[in-house]
C-alpha cells in the first residue's frame, strides 16, 4: 500500500472540536476534542461505558451532535451526516461486532469493501486484494472458504481487510482486540502499525490499553465522557495514573 505515500500533508484528516452528544437526557460525550492527521495512530481508551463507542457512532453520523463540532478532511460537518457519504469521502468504520456475510466467501466478503469504489469507476480492487493478502496471509489461505467458518481472529482480519479495500483515508477500529487470544492481538496490532506506513489515519478504540499505547502515536483517556488524560503514548504508557488505571497487573487479560 506503499503507493499512497504523501509525507508532506500535515493537515488534519479529522478535528474534533469540543464535541457533545446525548442520547435523550443523558449525556454521553461532553466537550471531547481530538485531532488526526493522515498516517498518524490516535488511540482512545478508558472503561467500558465511558463513551468510546458513542464518539464513534457520532464521528459515523450515526448520532446527532448536540454541541461542537467534527472538521473532516477540513470541511464542517453539518447535523445531516450521511454514512454513505462520508464513506465515499474515505472514512471507514470497523465495528466492535465485525459484522460479515457468513455464507459468502472470503474473497466475496472482500469484494463487497471495493464495492462503493468499484460503483465509482474504480477498477484496481483485484490490487488492492493483493495488498490485502500480503498484510493478512491467512486470508489468501482462506479465500474460498466461507466466513462464517472463521476463527475469532480471523473473523477480526477480515473485517480489518474488507476496510481496506475500500482505501479508506480514516480507518477507525472500534476494539479490535476484543475477546481474542494474546497471540492473535499481537498480529493484529502488528498489521495496524504496518498501515500506517501507507498513509491512512488511524483511529484505535481499545480496552487493551497497553497494546493500544505501544503501537498509537498520541492517545486520548475518556472516562464517563470526558477525556481526562491525553498526551504522546510514550507519556501516557509512564503516567503512574494510567499505569495503575489501565497497565496495571491483570488489565490486558480482562478483556471484556
Amino acid at each position: 500500500m506503499s503507493h499512497i505515500h504523501h509525507h508532506l500533508d500535515h493537515s488534519p484528516i479529522l478535528e474534533v472540536r469540543d464535541l457533545s452528544v446525548a442520547y435523550g437526557k443523558v449525556r454521553a460525550l461532553t466537550k471531547v476534542s481530538l485531532t488526526l492527521r493522515r498516517g498518524e495512530i490516535v488511540t482512545v481508551i478508558g472503561p467500558n461505558g465511558a463513551g468510546k463507542t458513542t464518539l464513534l457512532s457520532a464521528l459515523m453520523g450515526l448520532l446527532p451532535v448536540e454541541e461542537g463540532e467534527i472538521v473532516y478532511l477540513g470541511h464542517a460537518q453539518g447535523q445531516q451526516r450521511e454514512v454513505e457519504m462520508l464513506v465515499r469521502q474515505g472514512m471507514t468504520l470497523v465495528p466492535e461486532k465485525r459484522e460479515l456475510f457468513a455464507e459468502m466467501s472470503v474473497e466475496d466478503n472482500l469484494m463487497l469493501g471495493a464495492f462503493d469504489r468499484y460503483r465509482c469507476g474504480h477498477r484496481d480492487h483485484l490490487e488492492t486484494m493483493e495488498e490485502v493478502f500480503a498484510l493478512f496471509p491467512r486470508l489468501e489461505e482462506r479465500r474460498d472458504q466461507a466466513a462464517g467458518t472463521l476463527s475469532g481472529g480471523e473473523r477480526q482480519m477480515l473485517a480489518m481487510g474488507r476496510a481496506l479495500m475500500a482505501k479508506p483515508r480514516l480507518l477507525m477500529l472500534d476494539e479490535p482486540s476484543l475477546g481474542l487470544a494474546p497471540l492473535i492481538i499481537r498480529d493484529i496490532f502488528r498489521v495496524i502499525a504496518e498501515l500506517k506506513q501507507s498513509g491512512v489515519a488511524i483511529l484505535l478504540i481499545e480496552q487493551n490499553a497497553r497494546a493500544a499505547l505501544q503501537v498509537a502515536d498520541y492517545g486520548y483517556v475518556l472516562e464517563t465522557g470526558e477525556i481526562s488524560l491525553q498526551g504522546r503514548s510514550e507519556e501516557l504508557i509512564n503516567d503512574p495514573r494510567v499505569i495503575e488505571s489501565y497497565l496495571g497487573l491483570g488489565h490486558g487479560h480482562k478483556a471484556a
